[in-house]
């Protein structure tokens, strides 16, 4: 799948969240990279493919003195995504989720508790 393409599915993952996570989504950026650097592979869980990043600081830890600071910025990865998935279908269905997981972390969920919700999710 070309990057523009890639893009636009990960816009539309975004644009479908509930308004009111919208509506608090604020000071972060979006973009999408072709796989993650050396240093964002060593902060994350060793053995484990990355597929989207979140840097910043959650909402729940930020304080009234949260101000003139740099966007949270959000990566979502093609290539690992795109090696994960076997048709267009899954590979949309993957960004939503990703993009979800991430936007969560923003929120300030960490990952037991997005393993937790995932894991409640998934149909027996």
């Amino acid at each position: 799948m070309n990057r523009a393409r890639f893009e636009v599915l990960v816009a539309e993952a975004v644009e479908s969240l509930p308004q009111e996570f919208l509506d608090s989504l604020e000071n972060v950026d979006i973009v999408v990279e072709d796989a993650p650097t050396a240093a964002q592979l060593a902060r994350a869980d060793s053995g484990a493919t990355l597929l989207g990043l979140y840097e910043g600081i959650p909402h729940t830890e930020r304080t009234r003195g949260y101000n003139m600071v740099l966007p949270d910025r959000i990566t979502i990865f093609q290539r690992p995504i795109e090696a994960a998935c076997r048709s267009e279908r899954d590979t949309v269905a993957e960004i939503q989720r990703v993009v979800r997981h991430e936007i969560a972390h923003h929120f300030g969920l960490d990952d037991e508790a997005l393993d937790e919700i995932e894991d409640d999710r998934e149909p027996d």
